[in-house]
This record gives structure tokens, C-alpha cells and sequence, in this order.
């Protein structure tokens, strides 16, 4: 049913827009009542994403079997359980991608949900690297920096209209985080060097990955506490002028 319900409803907004488009009209092309819509799907934006809560769970579950050897080998396969979900069905995917880029309110709405896989990525990591001070801030820094690679890669593919392997895109783009992060934090922590003070510190561009939330590329970029917000600006500039 949950199925039957969401085709009806993303045909619906095909034919007819999403704005235009009722839960009346959605229960009345799937033959079914009202009750048995929000049954399933709390509103209409959750019915044009109705595999993403399955995805989730099993991203969960996923990383709870997970052992500690490689915390970001294993967030990155974790991010591939979604390009699956993606590519298994790419006349859709490609479908609903370009109804998102078309209506602001589906737009915010997958905003929200990327924010939950990079939430659970980053409790992951939390859990391997510590819940305080710089083993949360790695946490959040590499779930970003995942979330970001994978993105690029998946949207290159859905921009193509879902032609060829997706894998390739997202796989190249995820080896750059692991470049940048894989390296254990004790041995990261023992052997990187001092940091100047706040007032001469470098604000530095750790990963330049593609993605993110938008279309374009994402730039992260780390700098100690207090460093003067014009230093920031002006790296940001010299970055971003150079791509």
C-alpha cells in the first residue's frame, strides 16, 4: 500500500505540479481514503521520499555492526547503502531530482533529510572518536565531508538523466575523504603539528569536495578559534577564485 501510494502521488505531481496536487486527489487515484494516506506518509512532501526512512534504519544498522578498525571506511560504505537505494531505481530518482529542484518546499524538505544520514553518520564517529572536544569535532567535519562527497557523485549521475554507473563518481569523490581523514585520530593527534596562535593562525582548506546541499561545489575549511573573520574571508576568496 505504502508503494501504491506513493507512485499515485508522484504521478499526480508530474501531471499536475505539487502545489496542485491534494492528499484527496493522491487517496483518490490510489483508491484508497484519507486514513490510509496518513498511515503511512505524515504529510505530501514525505510521500515523494518514501524510501528514506528504510534507508536510514539500514544505514543504522549497518554501522552498529561495524568494528572499529576503519570508522570512515565504514561511514563512507555506509553513504553507499543510499546511492543503492538511488540506483535502483533511476527513472524515478531522476524524476523526483528534478521535481525537487522545482519546488522550494521539496527542496527544504530532502535538506532535512540529508541532515539525518549526516546525523547518523557523525554519531558513529562520536562513538569511535570521543564525544567532546576534538573527537566530536571530527566527527562532524568527516559526516560533512562524507555526506558532501557522496552528493557530488550521485548528483553528477542524476544530472546525466541516470546514465551510467554511479558507483564511479561517488567512489572517486569518497576516496578523497578517506585520503584526507582515514589516518587513525590518535596517530593524527601525535604527529600533526603545533598550532600557531589565534592571532596568526591559518585558516586552512582541508577538503575541497564536490556537492554538499547544493549543486555546486563545497568547500570546508577549518581554522583555530578566533582567528580574525577578514583571515577567514580571504582564504574562502582565494579558494574559491582558484576553482
Amino acid at each position: 500500500m505504502r508503494e501504491v501510494l506513493a507512485q499515485a502521488a508522484f504521478q499526480l505531481f508530474l501531471e499536475r505540479g505539487f502545489e496542485r496536487t491534494t492528499v484527496d486527489d493522491i487517496v483518490a487515484r490510489a483508491g484508497v481514503g484519507r486514513r490510509s494516506f496518513f498511515r503511512y506518509f505524515p504529510s505530501k512532501e514525505d510521500a515523494v521520499f518514501p524510501d528514506h526512512e528504510r534507508c536510514l534504519a539500514e544505514m543504522t544498522e549497518f554501522l552498529a555492526a561495524a568494528d572499529d578498525s576503519d570508522p570512515v571506511g565504514a561511514v563512507s560504505d555506509a553513504a553507499r547503502i543510499v546511492l543503492r537505494m538511488y540506483a535502483a531505481n533511476p527513472e524515478f530518482s531522476v524524476q523526483r531530482y528534478r521535481l525537487t529542484r522545482e519546488v522550494p518546499g521539496l527542496r527544504t524538505y530532502e535538506l532535512s533529510v540529508v541532515r539525518r544520514y549526516e546525523q547518523t553518520l557523525a554519531g558513529h564517529l562520536r562513538s569511535r572518536f570521543g564525544e567532546d572536544g576534538d573527537g566530536a569535532l571530527r566527527a562532524e567535519v568527516i559526516a560533512a565531508s562524507v555526506v558532501a562527497a557522496h552528493n557530488n557523485g550521485l548528483r553528477l549521475w542524476l544530472r546525466s538523466g541516470g546514465e551510467g554507473d554511479p558507483e564511479v563518481a561517488v567512489d572517486h569523490a569518497l576516496a578523497l575523504v578517506r585520503e584526507a581523514w582515514g589516518r587513525p585520530a590518535a596517530s593524527t593527534a601525535s604527529t600533526a603539528p603545533a598550532v600557531p596562535e589565534a592571532s596568526s593562525a591559518p585558516v586552512v582548506p582541508f577538503a575541497v569536495s564536490g556537492g554538499g546541499d547544493g549543486d555546486g561545489e563545497v568547500v570546508v575549511m577549518v581554522a583555530r578559534k578566533g582567528t580574525p573573520m577578514w583571515r577567514v574571508v580571504q582564504q574562502i576568496e582565494a579558494v574559491v577564485g582558484e576553482n
